[in-house]
Parts: C-alpha cells; sequence; structure tokens
C-alpha cells in the first residue's frame, strides 16, 4: 500500500514546506510548521493548468473615472455600539472575523445581534458547529429572546452550509466557528490550517456572490492571537476583537481591521443576566470614585478610535532598594522610563532612588503618547504626597527635550471633559481653544508649552 504524502503547513503565514523545519521559510516564524496530507490531486491540476495558461484570453479592465462607486447602504444590528465597530451597521456581501477567549461573550452578542435583525424584519440564520440546537435554545431563554424566529443549523460540512445558505438567501449568517466547520475535499482534520483556510476561502466567495453578510467566529491563541493563519485576517472584510476580563462584567469589541469603515473603534458593553448591554459612557467605567482627591491620581483623556474617554491614570511612588522597579500597567515601560528621565532632567524631580507603579484605571490599554503628562503629573503628585485639583484633567505629549506637544483633535477630547463637568485642565498651547468658546463653559484651561510651566500651574492649584 503506498504511503500518503505529506507537507508542511506554516500556521502563521500558510506557506508549505515538504519537509518540517525549525523555522518557516516563507515568514520566518519558529516552531510554526504542522504536519498534514498533501493533495496530490490539487496539485496535478496545478501543473495541467499552467501548461495551457498562455491560451487564456485576457480580462477586461477599467478606469477609475469610469467606475461607478457608490456609498455602501448599512442594515443597524439594534445594538449602537456594535454598530460603531463595524462602521454603522453590517454591509450586504461583508465577511466579519469576531475572535476572542472563551466564555468572553461571542456567541451571546451575536445572538442578540440577529435577533434584533429577525425582529426587524431580516433573514437570519445561526450556524453553530460547537452547540446542538438545543443549547442554543436555551441560551436564548437565558437572555430572554422569546418567541424568537432566528433559524439555527447545526452542521460543520462545508458543502452543506453553502448549500443552506444558497436555499435560505439569509440577510446574514453567522458560523460559529470556523475551526468546526471542514470540507470533503481535504482530507486534514476540521481546525487544520488547510481546512480553515479553504472553508474561509470558499464562505468569503459565497458572501461576495450571493450579498449574504457572513460574521465568521474564530478561536484564540494563548497570545491572544486569532488562531489559525494570518491569511485568514486578509480575506476578509473586518476583524473584530472581543477584549475583556471574565471576572469582570466589562466588555470591549475592538477594530483592527475594516474596508468599509475606521479602525481602533471600540464598542462597550456590560454583561448583564439578560446578555450584553452597550455603555453609553464608557468614561464612568475608567474612572475610580473617589469621595475626596487623592495623591497619586490624575485624569486624562484618550481617543479610541473616533471616540474621546476619560481614564484614570494612577501613579505610586514608594521608597526602593538600590535597584529600584518600574512598572506600568496599560501604558508603554519603556515609555515610563523615559518620562522619569526628563521628569527629572527638566523639571527637578529625582526618582531614581523610588520605585514607580503606574496604572491605567480600568485594564484599558492606552498606546498614544498624549497620556505623557497625565503620568508625568500623576507620579509627581504620588512623589509629593499632595493630591491634584478636584475636577483635574490633563493630556500632551511630552518631548525629551521637556517641551509639551499637542495631541490630536484636542477640541474633541475638551469637549468630552466639560460635558463630563471637569472644571480644570492643563493642556498644550496648540490644544488651547479660542477665548469665549461656549462649548467649554465651566473649563478653566490653562495652555503650556514645558513641562516646568506645568508643574508651576499644579502648585499655584493646590
Amino acid at each position: 500500500m503506498a504511503k500518503d504524502k505529506t507537507n508542511y503547513t506554516c500556521t502563521e503565514c500558510g506557506g508549505i514546506s515538504p519537509k518540517w523545519l525549525g523555522k518557516c521559510p516563507h515568514c520566518n516564524a519558529w516552531n510554526t510548521l504542522v504536519e498534514g496530507l498533501a493533495d496530490s490531486a490539487g496539485q496535478t491540476k496545478n501543473r495541467y493548468s499552467q501548461q495551457y495558461v498562455g491560451l487564456a484570453k485576457a480580462s477586461e479592465v477599467t478606469t477609475l473615472a469610469d467606475i461607478d462607486a457608490t456609498d455602501m447602504q448599512r442594515t443597524p444590528t439594534g445594538h449602537d455600539e456594535l454598530d460603531r465597530v463595524l462602521g454603522g451597521g453590517i454591509v450586504e456581501g461583508g465577511v466579519v472575523l469576531i475572535g476572542g477567549d472563551p466564555g468572553i461573550g461571542k456567541s451571546t452578542l451575536l445572538l442578540q445581534a440577529l435577533d434584533s435583525l429577525q425582529r426587524a424584519g431580516q433573514s437570519t440564520l445561526y450556524v453553530t458547529g460547537e452547540e446542538s440546537g438545543a443549547q442554543i435554545a436555551l441560551r436564548s431563554r437565558r437572555l430572554g429572546l422569546e418567541g424568537s424566529q432566528v433559524k439555527v443549523l447545526a452542521e460543520i460540512q462545508l458543502e452543506k452550509i453553502l448549500a443552506t445558505l444558497e436555499n435560505e438567501r439569509p440577510t446574514i449568517a453567522v458560523i460559529d466557528s470556523i475551526q468546526t466547520v471542514y470540507s470533503d475535499q481535504l482530507t486534514s482534520a476540521p481546525g487544520s490550517v488547510a481546512q480553515v483556510r479553504e472553508c474561509a476561502a470558499h464562505l468569503t466567495r459565497a458572501a461576495k456572490s450571493s450579498g449574504v453578510c457572513i460574521v465568521l467566529v474564530g478561536h484564540v491563541t494563548k497570545e491572544g492571537a486569532l488562531a489559525g493563519p494570518r491569511v485568514l485576517e486578509h480575506m476578509v472584510d473586518t476583524v473584530l476583537y472581543f477584549e475583556g476580563d471574565t471576572h469582570s462584567s466589562f466588555r470591549l469589541v475592538r477594530a483592527i481591521k475594516n474596508r468599509f469603515g475606521a479602525v481602533n473603534e471600540i464598542g462597550v458593553f456590560a454583561m448583564t443576566e439578560r446578555g450584553l448591554k452597550g455603555v453609553s459612557n464608557p468614561s464612568a467605567i475608567f474612572l475610580s470614585q473617589h469621595t475626596e482627591p487623592v495623591p497619586g491620581s490624575c485624569v486624562m483623556v484618550t481617543l479610541e478610535g473616533t471616540r474621546p474617554m476619560l481614564v484614570e491614570i494612577q501613579a505610586l511612588v514608594d521608597s526602593g532598594g538600590p535597584s529600584p522597579r518600574r512598572l506600568s500597567v496599560g501604558l508603554d515601560k519603556d515609555r515610563l522610563a523615559m518620562l522619569l528621565a526628563v521628569l527629572h532632567r527638566h523639571a527637578g524631580v529625582a526618582c531614581m532612588d523610588q520605585d514607580v507603579f503606574v496604572n491605567a484605571v480600568g485594564g484599558v490599554r492606552i498606546s498614544e503618547p498624549a497620556a505623557d503628562l497625565a503620568v508625568m503629573l500623576a507620579i509627581t503628585s504620588s512623589l509629593r504626597g499632595r493630591p491634584l485639583p478636584k475636577g483635574f484633567l490633563a493630556f500632551g505629549e511630552v518631548g525629551l527635550a521637556g517641551e509639551v506637544r499637542p495631541a490630536p483633535r484636542g477640541q474633541e477630547r475638551l469637549k468630552e471633559a466639560a460635558k463630563l463637568g471637569f472644571s480644570v485642565a492643563i493642556v498644550p498651547k496648540a490644544n488651547a481653544p479660542k477665548k469665549n468658546d461656549k462649548a467649554f463653559e465651566g473649563l478653566t484651561i490653562h495652555a503650556v508649552e514645558r513641562i516646568e510651566q506645568a508643574l508651576e500651574v499644579v502648585r499655584s492649584l493646590q
């Protein structure tokens, strides 16, 4: 009996190697090659087609000016936070990939969205490969979705799923999850690189040809990235990540790719007994409720996509040993060390023998440099043991020369702070609004150009 031929496929890029290697020759990733059966029939077909490639007719090309381009029509899902991340709603023929940790709430949110769309008169289909129809029905009862008319299909074979999509023609279909779907055309097991890639490609092709919006649920690895080849993210139109701690009631849905809208948008949800509910004022999550101002706390306004959010930065400076620690949670550790050096050189605040701990409240991750000024003021407040004034906030990037640089869209940040009742703000001079602007009534704004000026303003307010 002839032995089946095998090859090795990279889980990162999908590249194929005839033998196992420690490093993928295509993307240089280590220990990512997985053994699988070679598709000899497909390889023969490819060699045959390459012999006659010169006989193929050239396709017609069109100039950009002649293409009739119109905005994509969107269908709201009934959940404002999810619509915000998607760019306004689902798009006809769009393919969305959503990933997240087990139990984070992916299936719950999608079932709620399908029920809202169905009640709005849209045809929906929920394809489950990990649960039975009875389990989906029990979840809908727990969520309070009584009398839901969402159609459910418990199937993992790709050909049957495609036939059902062709027969039902729903507006939106959810595939939960793509790792459980398999095709009879491949000999590898469900969840393998080849199966995930081919099944996703066939479903994407079906979405584009039929106009059905397909949502793929993807598993994540222990590092938090979507499992399977990275080519899966390039196939789809939108990639969403479900984030949050399973021990917390709040969840974040973040868009990292969107061909029909803005990226880096986030939607904030609260997990309740009746499922996930959108949070209209997420700033309240990331602000600690202090009855009185405490040392080491400073509020800043960060941008998540198009949404300004107020986040509290907390700092704790304590006496350290010969090797003081610098620890940051939610902020860049290397940037913290740089800010401490700038604080010492240009403001005369020395922390070289102190342990410095910095935390962004609520588990949010801040990657933009606009948090520099708030971090430095929080560190100074903790070191001196003097709290910042009540209703105080600050934002701005700080350079190595001690200058305070402007943050993008500073006017929107200040309007959000004024709307939530903050009274004092220290901002870069370039972000200072014009005088007599009624949008900032009740908010006293101090514009500074250097970090020394910011500390002088704080001392005058304390």
